[in-house]
């Protein structure tokens, strides 16, 4: 990608990330918090095989914590597999992940764990099993074009396990995940029932309008502790509508100077963007 491809794409991404650094994240979430919106942190980056790079990032996590304290921030973290040490081996993530929990809990924080593609994610689920009796504030991605999604919610939700519901957004193939947008659709709309029945604490994390509709309507049913989650910059006006019907929402923030993966898959899910990124080419 040439420099000034990479400038016209960032001025798209910014849609999406808070910057390059902490400080870009910490002016995001205060930005969310003003608009009565909780904010989840992420720092961008995936993939990893390098033990020091690993390290560096697990212990950005804990910065990252340090100042969510420090600034008073209404939110918490979300961190990825691969990226704390899931590429490298199993047990490396899972004590990592210890370290960052164990901190997150001393400040009562709740922290969310991301589902990457399908190579990691039996190693993720299993993961969060074995971690999930020893800490309850711990929470798990799962995604509603993968067809193993329903078999994990039977398996998890008795356990007592929090689960964030998206439709997901990585290339998969037909093998192990539903490839009609239908049929997506038919699992998330079976998994949000599952979810509302059985779930203790969960996340519906959709921008799609009918699987928002329908969340409002089942809660009319179950009392359940759920929170509406929703990406930067995406369907800001969804955000204050539910707040202002007294829905709990938060918002997604990611940030770090590994932003160009992230972002295609942002364009993926929302062609539209595309004729944006025209325009700024173009203007």
């Amino acid at each position: 990608m040439t420099k000034l491809t990479e400038r016209l794409f960032y001025r798209i991404a910014k849609r999406w990330i808070a910057g390059y650094t902490i400080e870009d994240a910490v002016n995001a979430a205060h930005d969310a918090n003003n608009r009565k919106v909780t904010a989840i942190l992420n720092r961008l980056g995936e993939h990893t095989p390098d033990r020091k790079l690993i390290q560096e990032y697990s212990e950005e996590y804990l910065k990252l914590l340090d100042v969510i304290q420090s600034e008073k921030i209404q939110g918490t973290i979300s961190v990825k597999p691969s990226q704390i040490g899931l590429a490298l081996e199993a047990p490396l993530f899972k004590s990592l992940l210890s370290k960052i929990l164990e901190k997150a809990e001393g400040e009562r924080r709740f922290v969310w764990i991301d589902m990457e593609n399908s190579p990691y994610t039996e190693a993720t689920v299993a993961a969060y099993r074995e971690l999930l009796d020893s800490h309850k504030t711990l929470g798990m991605c799962l995604q509603a074009n993968m067809k193993r999604t329903e078999s994990d919610l039977k398996d998890l939700l008795p356990r007592g396990g929090k689960i964030r519901l998206v439709k997901g957004a990585y290339p998969e193939t037909g093998e192990v995940a539903y490839k009609r947008r239908s049929d997506v659709n038919a699992n998330y709309e079976r998994s949000m029932n599952l979810l509302f029945e059985q779930g203790e604490f969960f996340a519906i994390a959709t921008h799609d309008g009918k699987m928002i509709a329908e969340a409002k309507n089942l809660s009319h049913d179950h009392k359940s502790d759920f929170e509406f989650q929703m990406l930067k910059g995406i369907r800001d006006d969804l955000k204050s509508g539910l707040i202002a019907d007294g829905f709990k929402v938060s918002e997604y923030i990611p940030y770090g100077p590994e932003w160009y993966n992230y972002s295609k898959r942002r364009m993926r899910e929302r062609k539209r963007n595309i004729l944006l990124l025209l325009r700024s080419i173009t203007g």
